[in-house]
């Protein structure tokens, strides 16, 4: 397992939307925008409906990499970037409660999400970092 620095946890924690890879059944990659945050030592993400493409995916192979882009641009001009790759699993329940944190960072400190009154339970996607590359301070 690798540990994730204090300017990954911080990019992590921006509110910079993280572009989730996963592997279809056929062993194609699929990519997916998804909001994240950081539960400890995992990157944690909230989704309402289960039955979505990326959640089929990590239930038949785990293995995931996220990459976020930030807005420092380095010395040689080039844009910094965390990439972090991993084994993802599913846990029932607590979407909406996550969502509701992730909403206070990505859209406002007193956004209400998901917007609906009775929100279905979804899943927790939780990410155990294996490997931290890219180009920034984390690399």
């Amino acid at each position: 397992m690798a540990q994730l620095n204090a300017a990954a946890r911080e990019l992590i924690g921006s509110g910079k939307v993280a572009h989730l890879v996963t592997l279809a059944a056929d062993g194609s990659p699929r990519v997916a925008i998804i909001w994240v945050g950081l539960d400890g030592d995992e990157i944690v993400s909230g989704h309402l409906h289960a039955e979505q493409h990326k959640l089929r995916n990590i239930a038949s192979d785990p293995r995931v990499a996220l990459s976020i882009e930030s807005d420092t641009v380095n010395a040689m001009g080039l844009q910094e970037y965390l990439v972090v790759r991993g084994s993802a699993r599913l846990e029932p329940g607590g979407a909406p409660e996550l969502l509701q944190r992730l909403a206070r960072v990505y859209i406002a400190s007193d956004a209400v999400f998901p917007p609906m009154p009775d929100p279905p339970p979804g899943v927790v996607c939780r990410i155990t970092v294996e490997h931290v590359s890219g180009i920034g301070p984390w690399a």
